[in-house]
């Protein structure tokens, strides 16, 4: 890896986040189909379609730069999402699944913010305008996504019956 400038460091970002949104393209479905509540998936479903436009944006910051994006593995991603899968996979109450994926997202929307802030923060510094605007659309969004998830997080009310589990499981209510 090459840092002698602040454009190595730029492209570096920018590498990241296009694995990261990549992968995270990839891994939506899984979660839509994981996610019991409507109004989950359907904030599942939505930042999918954003995912896709992120991907694309970025693609033309890489045309913009005359660059093109080189293989890389986003390792936080990556991590992020088989944390993901653990919860996809696991057995329990739809709700209290609902909830962990809940703070999956979380997770991955506070990733990807600081991802675009850091490349936008490079691209104003290398005066690179069309670059952030491109990037702050994401920014924006991802923001909004952000924003989202806690509220639902936050509007949920959680009802937990005796002791045992068995009993009367905790429920995830919207």
């Amino acid at each position: 890896m090459d840092l002698s400038n602040l454009t190595d460091a730029l492209f570096l970002e920018l590498i990241d986040l296009y694995d990261a949104e990549q992968q995270l393209v990839a891994k939506w479905p899984a979660l839509i189909k994981a996610a019991s509540g409507p109004v989950l998936k359907s904030v599942f479903e939505r930042h999918y379609q954003q995912t896709k436009t992120h991907v694309e944006r970025l693609d033309e910051v890489f045309l913009i730069l005359a660059n093109k994006p080189q293989p890389a593995t986003c390792e936080v991603m990556r991590c992020l999402l088989k944390d993901a899968d653990e919860v996809i996979s696991a057995s329990g109450v739809s709700g209290v699944k609902d909830a962990v994926l809940l703070g999956v997202a979380q997770r991955i929307e506070h990733y990807e913010i600081a991802g675009y802030k850091t490349a936008c923060t490079f691209a104003e510094e290398l005066a690179l305008d069309e670059v952030v605007d491109l990037l702050q659309q994401s920014l924006n969004e991802e923001d909004a996504a952000a924003q989202k998830i806690d509220t639902l997080s936050k509007g949920a009310v959680f009802t937990a019956g005796p002791s045992k589990e068995s009993d009367q499981p905790w429920q995830l209510y919207r």
